[in-house]
């Protein structure tokens, strides 16, 4: 399998990709396919593939900020069973953040995810495929190490109609397993300026960054 990085939304890798996304998340999830010609351009948002016999058959994208010594992955698709394509995916993943994290002069501090609350609601059917299941996601990336931060979270859209999408918490993976709560600035600033792409938030969203801003830390808990 190879780890393949897409820069051009030219590449027929990425209809592929793309195509695998509509089938895995749901629309609200998803931006339009002539949208993502920026994002794969900038140089600080890292798309690859998993590419098995020519074909995607997985896919991540994440992105390392500097300055806060912070990584969020975007998105995590598994497109076919049996091929170990999550672990090959996380593996490659944490090996290109240490390396940019290291050429910062630093070690990693964490990595924030949004991740899927079955609990909360019970409608999430994703592409038919049994390791994209939210519950069977879920208990994965709580093993890889992941902790909810303890508020009620929502997002905009990224249909960008300015609609509040819930259903989901805000993770974070330290890379001290030690570490209990985490600064409310440096998760509010980067809600802010993660969904700065986005000029159409949710008053939900609003409120919700507002209250983050009044606190002094949040703490971490289990998945």
């Amino acid at each position: 399998m190879e780890f393949t990085r897409i820069t051009s939304i030219k590449d027929p890798l990425f209809a592929q990709m793309h195509k695998l996304m509509q089938e895995i998340f749901p629309a609200e999830e998803v931006l339009d396919f002539p949208l993502w010609e920026e994002p794969l351009e900038d140089p600080g948002i890292r798309v690859f593939v998993a590419v098995h016999e020519g074909s995607v058959v997985g896919a991540t994208e994440y992105r390392y900020y500097e300055d806060w010594n912070v990584a969020m992955t975007d998105f995590t698709i598994i497109g076919r069973e049996g091929l170990g394509i999550g672990s090959f995916l996380a593996r490659h993943r944490e090996r290109d953040l240490k390396s940019l994290a290291a050429a910062n002069g630093k070690e990693l501090f964490g990595m924030f995810a949004e991740i899927y609350n079955p609990y909360l609601d019970q409608d999430h059917e994703f592409g038919g495929i049994k390791p994209m299941n939210p519950y069977v996601r879920r208990e994965v990336l709580s093993h890889l190490g992941y902790q909810r931060l303890d508020f009620p979270y929502v997002h905009p859209s990224w249909q960008g109609d300015g609609e509040a999408v819930g259903g989901l918490d805000l993770c974070f993976m330290p890379s001290d397993e030690n570490q209990g709560e985490l600064p409310a600035s440096l998760v509010a600033d980067f809600l802010n300026r993660y969904y700065a792409v986005l000029p159409n938030k949710p008053k939900e969203w609003l409120e919700m960054v507002d209250k983050l801003s009044a606190r002094t830390t949040v703490p971490l808990l289990p998945l």
